[in-house]
């Protein structure tokens, strides 16, 4: 099983994740498969095959929960700023293409990945570059559209 890292707020997230879809949405998930089920045959039955389909999701993400949770390796923000200058998983790096503006990310597993929210997984493209790197580095991101060089500017 790989590590899946995690901040101890990321896992505090999914870990409520996981409780509200065990106790509430499957609950739920019951009540609504219960009543398409009273509702007539099930054969044509479109409020059942989405209740059915509903729960099928619900159970799947339950089941993804766990095995992150149970593989999951909380992110120790102390030792991870030991070495302020060596780029680690749980550290905000800022970094910049050549001629481009900085960009600030924090490296995250990828259980707590949102690009959108600048947190960045340690498998992506960026973060596989980055990790193990010194401030002042120019390091070569291999991406699906091309290589490309980044200089880390600044590590936290």
């Amino acid at each position: 099983m790989t590590a899946n890292y995690l901040t101890k707020e990321g896992f505090q997230k999914l870990q409520d994740e996981l409780d509200h879809l065990r106790t509430t949405k499957r609950k739920e998930v019951a009540n609504r498969l219960h009543e398409a089920m009273e509702g007539g045959e099930l054969i044509e039955n479109a409020e059942y095959e989405a209740a059915k389909n509903e729960q099928a999701f619900v159970e799947g993400r339950i089941q993804e929960l766990e095995i992150i949770l149970a593989s999951a390796h909380i992110i120790d923000e102390a030792a991870a700023h030991q070495n302020p200058n060596i780029v680690q998983v749980g550290d905000t790096v800022t970094i910049q293409e050549s001629g481009g503006s900085p960009e600030i990310y924090t490296i995250v597993g990828a259980a707590e990945a949102d690009p959108r929210a600048g947190k960045i997984s340690n498998e992506s493209p960026i973060g596989k570059a980055l990790l193990n790197h010194h401030t002042g580095d120019v390091v070569i991101v291999e991406a699906p559209g091309g290589s490309f060089k980044v200089k880390i500017i600044k590590t936290t």
